[in-house]
């Protein structure tokens, strides 16, 4: 395991407990309702319950478990040991079968055009050779299959001086409008360390991944530039406003 890879696992080791809670009020909110509506919306036209699901970088299990709930055949995947110990727990709250593996999203040990679907949430930006990543992904696709990747510039702001500025704003209008601020109960520090020697903290997206994609082989990509809109509530639009989520549909 390279260094850079094993301070980003240590790093989300640690935040486990705190994420899992966020995942599980997503899940027995609102939120997991508005998110399968999205997903369903762009899956592939492949319409039964045979819809084989890839969930890379699963975290707590958030997009697993949704999938799961759909019926769909659901396998998922996480590089971090605690993460999937918080997913499978979440999992069984729902009374969801799930394969959970943990797995480099780089290097997948899948055969080739094994999954209809892939989706990944605030993954992307955590990865130190994401072109790779994002042709192996291409590569357990199946045809027509299609990935849907959910991110955002997380850590441009450490780049330019005026998204450190439309950053600190957030800090300030959390404070005003009285919402918890996201960033208060996290070790900014250490992501911010970590966060300066990933690749993506200092490229403009979903730009960059437009190009990639293409170059790796998917036929179509479309982008929806700000889906925070739809997927967050009015708490994280606050918090968020100078990092807007993306959604890139990419088909292969």
């Amino acid at each position: 395991m390279g260094e850079l890879l094993k301070k980003v696992e240590e790093y989300w080791d640690n935040r486990s407990e705190g994420y899992s809670e966020m995942n599980l009020t997503e899940l027995e909110g609102f939120k997991m309702n508005i998110w399968r509506e999205l997903i369903n919306k762009h899956k592939p036209e492949k319409m039964d319950g045979n819809l084989k699901v890839l969930d890379i970088g699963t975290g707590p299990g958030f997009f697993a478990i949704t999938m799961a709930l759909c019926g769909y055949d659901v396998t998922a995947v996480d590089y971090t040991h605690a993460m999937l110990d918080k997913a499978r727990y979440n999992a069984k709250k729902f009374d969801v079968d799930i394969n959970f593996m943990q797995m480099d999203a780089h290097d997948l040990s899948f055969e080739d055009e094994s999954f209809d679907l892939v989706v990944t949430r605030n993954l992307t930006w955590n990865l130190e050779k994401p072109d790779v990543a994002y042709k192996e992904w291409n590569r357990v696709l199946s045809n027509g299959g299609r990935l849907l990747n959910f991110d955002a510039n997380w850590y441009l702001h450490l780049y330019d001086e005026e998204r450190r500025a439309q950053y600190e704003q957030d800090r300030i209008n959390s404070k005003k409008e009285k919402v918890n601020d996201h960033y208060i109960n996290t070790d900014t520090t250490k992501m911010e360390e970590i966060a300066r020697n990933l690749p993506l903290s200092k490229t403009m997206r979903p730009q960059w991944d437009a190009a990639v994609l293409i170059n790796n082989g998917y036929s179509k990509i479309m982008i929806e530039q700000n889906i925070g809109k739809v997927v967050w509530d009015e708490e994280e639009q606050i918090n968020y406003a100078s990092t807007p989520m993306f959604m890139i549909m990419a088909e292969k």
